[in-house]
């Protein structure tokens, strides 16, 4: 599993303040399972997914991945980011099979493992297509199978559906199911929306305003009914999603207002 013991973060800021970004964070993300975070803006969501990712050292603590120290970036976690970072002189294929072009993969296996992949996410009519001719979901696609590329332990993904409108987003986290069931990879996921992280999340953190620290914690299983049932409309309008949904508010507001009485 991905372990997260004791983890803080600390920053220099430009006025030589010292800026307390994560505290004492301690979190496992077991195999298979899709761990989803939530809170306000600063409350350290994505220091934490950085930390995972290899991209930002910790001040305390550590991170381990299968029981291997996290220490830098590696191909055995995946990162999506809110946009995308496709590079526009290159095909669809191109681009998801860079990372595998990188690690020496040969020109013909990692053609057929980026095919194989935008099959996975619908857009394997679209190989030889240029990044501007996509939609931004349809790049969103791409981006996700580009992670997939180097089959990663875990896929990490900062509010990979922001930007997108409401109903390209619902598409995108129907999407997003597919690939968690067919691939079984782990999942930890940064969103802003208490709705989406209810409906993807087999684990809702809550996180609390800097420092970050997590507040609450929900083990859910409304994503495997939706696997199961393919009724995301029953899902989200159901007694139990609705008071989970105010029950998380209440937390999230109430952070909020504990971080403003205190400046």
């Amino acid at each position: 599993m991905l372990r997260v013991d004791h983890a803080s973060v600390y920053f220099a800021a430009r006025d030589k303040r010292t800026i307390h970004a994560l505290d004492k964070v301690s979190l496992t993300i077991p195999e298979g399972s899709f761990v989803v975070a939530l809170g306000t803006s600063g409350c350290g969501k994505s220091t934490l997914l950085n930390a995972m990712a290899g991209f930002l050292p910790l001040s305390e603590g550590s991170i381990t991945l299968d029981g291997r120290a996290i220490d830098g970036p590696g191909a055995d976690r995946g990162v999506v980011f809110q946009k995308d970072t496709l590079l526009p002189w290159k095909s669809v294929l191109d681009n998801v099979a860079l990372g595998l072009k990188f690690a020496g993969v040969s020109r013909a296996a990692r053609q057929e493992r980026a095919r194989d992949l935008l099959r996975l996410v619908g857009l394997e009519d679209f190989a030889d297509a240029a990044p501007y001719e996509l939609s931004g979901g349809m790049r969103q696609r791409v981006g996700i199978a580009r992670a997939l590329a180097p089959d990663p332990a875990i896929l990490l993904m900062d509010e990979p559906f922001g930007a997108l409108d409401s109903m390209t987003r619902e598409q995108m986290q129907e999407l997003l199911v597919s690939v968690w069931q067919r691939s079984g990879k782990r999942i930890f996921f940064i969103t802003h929306s208490i709705e989406e992280a209810l409906f993807l999340g087999t684990q809702v953190i809550v996180m609390s305003p800097r420092p970050g620290r997590i507040v609450a914690r929900f083990d859910l299983d409304f994503v495997k009914t939706f696997v199961r049932d393919r009724d995301e409309r029953a899902i989200k309008t159901s007694p139990l999603f609705a008071a989970l949904r105010e029950e998380i508010r209440a937390i999230v507001h109430q952070s909020e207002d504990l971080r403003r009485a205190a400046e």
